[in-house]
This record gives C-alpha cells, sequence and structure tokens, in this order.
C-alpha cells in the first residue's frame, strides 16, 4: 500500500469529489464524520454512496464514517460501493470495534461479490486509549494503516503542541512503532490547517517523515503538491536504492557500497522501501 497524500473532502460536498481526484492525490477521503453537521448526515451519506457506485477510479478511494450506531449505519452503506478501498474509523480504542466492522465488511463482500478482505480499514488514532491500544489496533483485521487525529488527541491529553510538536512526539512515535511492529504501512502524518504557508507546511511534512511517517493527510488541494514531492524518492535516491539492491545481488549475504560501507539485508530494506515510495 504506497500512498503519499490522502485528501480529505466533505462529504456533503459531491461536487468536489472528482476535483479532487484531479489534485493527483493517491487517496481521497470522503468525510462523513467531522466535516459534516449533523443536520446534514444523511444527505451527505447519500451523496456519498451513490457516488461510490460509479466505475472505478485511479486513485484510492476511503470514507470516514462517524461513530457509534451511525458509524455502523454508515459502513453498511458505502461497504457497497464498487470504487470503495476501505473505511476510516474514527476515535478507534479497541479491538472489538475493529472485530465487528470486520463482520460488517465480510457480509458486505460476499453480498456484492467482492473477494473476502478486500475493503481495507484505517483506524484513526485520536485519544490517549486510542494510543495505548495503537499495538493492538495496528494488528486488527483488515488493517492497512494507521492514522493520527492530533487535534483530538491534544485536547484529550489537555496539550497545546507547539511549533516542534514534541509534546506530541511520544504519541506519534507509538504510531509509527505499532504499525512497524505490525509488519502494515506506515502511517500517514496527520493533518495541518496550514495552507497558506505552503513552505511552514513542507518544513513540518519534512519533520514529520523524519520520524518515520510516510505521506501525509490533506485538507487542502494546495497541500497534495507538496505532499507528494517531499515524500516522493528523488532520483539520486531512487538510484542509490537500485544501486544496493544490485551490489547485493550479485553479492548475496553482505557486500560493499559505492560509499566503501557494508550492505546488508537491514540497508536492502530502507532500499525496497524507497523503490516502493517512488
Amino acid at each position: 500500500m504506497t500512498v503519499r497524500s490522502w485528501l480529505y473532502v466533505p462529504g456533503d460536498r459531491p461536487d468536489r469529489f472528482a476535483k479532487a481526484l484531479a489534485t493527483g492525490t493517491g487517496a481521497v477521503v470522503l468525510d462523513l464524520e467531522d466535516a459534516v453537521p449533523p443536520a446534514g448526515k444523511d444527505a451527505a451519506r447519500a451523496a456519498v454512496v451513490d457516488w461510490l457506485a460509479g466505475d472505478r477510479v485511479d486513485a484510492q478511494v476511503w470514507v470516514r464514517v462517524n461513530t457509534g450506531s451511525r458509524g455502523q449505519d454508515d459502513v453498511a452503506a458505502v461497504a457497497r460501493g464498487a470504487r470503495l478501498t476501505g473505511v476510516v474509523l474514527p476515535k478507534a480504542s479497541s479491538r472489538a470495534l475493529l472485530e465487528r466492522v470486520h463482520d460488517q465488511l465480510l457480509a458486505a463482500e460476499e453480498s456484492a461479490g467482492r473477494p473476502p478482505g478486500s475493503i481495507g480499514v484505517s483506524p484513526l488514532v485520536e485519544s490517549a486509549a486510542g494510543v495505548l491500544a495503537a499495538p493492538a489496533l495496528a494488528g486488527g483485521p483488515r488493517v492497512r494503516c494507521l492514522q493520527l487525529g492530533e487535534v483530538d488527541l491534544a485536547a484529550d491529553l489537555g496539550v497545546h503542541p507547539g511549533p516542534e510538536g514534541a509534546e506530541l512526539l511520544l504519541a506519534r512515535s507509538a504510531v509509527v512503532l505499532a504499525s512497524a511492529a505490525a509488519g502494515i504501512a506506515p502511517p500517514p502524518a496527520a493533518v495541518s490547517v496550514e495552507f497558506r504557508d505552503l513552505a511552514a507546511f513542507e518544513a513540518e511534512t519534512r519533520r514529520l517523515t523524519a520520524l518515520g511517517f510516510r505521506g501525509r493527510a490533506c485538507i487542502h488541494p494546495a497541500q497534495v503538491e507538496v505532499v507528494e514531492r517531499v515524500c516522493r524518492p528523488t532520483p539520486d535516491e531512487i538510484a542509490a536504492a537500485r544501486d544496493v539492491l544490485a551490489r547485493l545481488e550479485a553479492s548475496p549475504g553482505v557486500a560493499v557500497g559505492a560509499d566503501g560501507k557494508l550492505l546488508d539485508e537491514a540497508v536492502a530494506r530502507q532500499a525496497r522501501s524507497t523503490l516502493a515510495l517512488a
């Protein structure tokens, strides 16, 4: 699963769905939760279900559902869509939620003739309980990647993150660590409301990438180009990764790199990760 940018779009704005695809984002997330006021949620669900019934598109298409009983109804409704890649589960903090959604999706897949397990799940960690449950969530059924909701998390923790985000470093690292331990895709970094000062947005995205995040969630089309550029390996990085793998193939086990340093399987894993992101 190689997605660099995840562009969130309000579910009650169907006029923006196709426009979101045109940005070149790797994944469109149709949002039925926070982006939609309570009075508009039924209409938003209907609009999303209608759009999901169309022909397949190049980008992945995810839907962030609501919590509670409305969320269960959301899952049942959107799971029939041919365009659906997966569902984003907000406020995730327990394995029980994943098991329940798994059963729902299994029934929907059987009804629609889709392969079992073809609809993915992405738990959104937004609370202290969710951070502590990150290993269980990462190892849950259908989970493709975790995501981090930092606005809700900061409120739950009672902190006010500064420009460097040191107050959330433990939570960020916990989500990255849980993902690696479970063998799933690294998480995308959380959204930022900064879409005018793109230089600041780029600098922050680079810092988060250094922490182990791969890609980033976006709330504005202007952010997509930045994320795609920052999180896509450069031609030099791609060439270096290919060189590492070629040297190890020629000398299995341990080889010597162009810089004279030893190459082993750990270096090869980094090289394969670079090529996957490319």
